[in-house]
């Protein structure tokens, strides 16, 4: 935004208190300050092009930086661009809700579109996320489900086993004792009748009364 040119203002400093109509007055003109134009400023607003910041002690006509360089007209440079870049965001900002208070029926009900798609696709995320949720959720109670009916079916086989091993254990067992009293009645029954054999070689009741 070019702000218009200000012309010179003349001021009048009389000579004497009480002003004469013999004796004329002196006019002082005050001439405005005027700065080299490094950038346009309003050219670089209207294009929304970006705007280089400029080092007060090294300006762009120059190649050594000295601090005898330093101009008002780099720091003007740079107010102006401070200036420009309040003013598109000042716009930018002004832009958003422009539209649907103060903007045409066109642009309202455009405003009104944008927000009814913008929550279309709202609602169409949260769908597609609730549905990938759902999804993963159902992939996990599959997974649970299959590690539960393979740990139900992994304890199964183990008491199946187990019951084996301790039903054989049973038999060998059972068939250790059957032969270990078989052993042992044999035994004794050997014994007797070796007993009964010396008895009759060598008898203890010689006059017979123990019988």
């Amino acid at each position: 935004m070019r702000l218009p040119a200000i012309a010179p203002t003349p001021v009048c400093f009389p000579w004497d208190a009480a002003p004469t109509p013999v004796r004329p007055s002196r006019c002082l003109v005050v001439t405005p300050m005027t700065f080299p134009i490094i950038s346009d400023s309003a050219l670089m607003w209207r294009c929304n092009q970006s705007i280089p910041r400029l080092n007060p002690l090294h300006p762009p006509w120059v190649h050594k930086p000295t601090v005898s360089l330093e101009t008002p007209a780099v720091h003007h440079h740079n107010h102006q661009r401070t200036l420009i870049l309040q003013r598109r965001e000042h716009y930018k900002c002004h832009q958003v809700w422009r539209k649907p208070f103060y903007g045409t029926s066109s642009e309202r009900e455009e405003y009104r579109k944008e927000l009814r798609d913008h929550l279309k696709r709202q609602m169409e995320e949260k769908c597609a996320t609730l549905k990938l949720q759902l999804a993963g959720k159902v992939k996990e109670a599959e997974y649970v489900c299959e590690v539960d009916r393979l740990a139900l079916s992994g304890d199964r086989e183990q008491t199946i086993q187990h019951r084996k091993a301790m039903t054989a254990y049973r038999d060998e067992n059972k068939r250790l004792m059957e032969q270990s009293w078989r052993d042992r009645a044999l035994t004794r029954s050997q014994e007797a009748l070796k007993e009964r054999e010396l008895l009759c070689l060598n008898p203890i009741n010689w006059s017979g009364t123990l019988k």
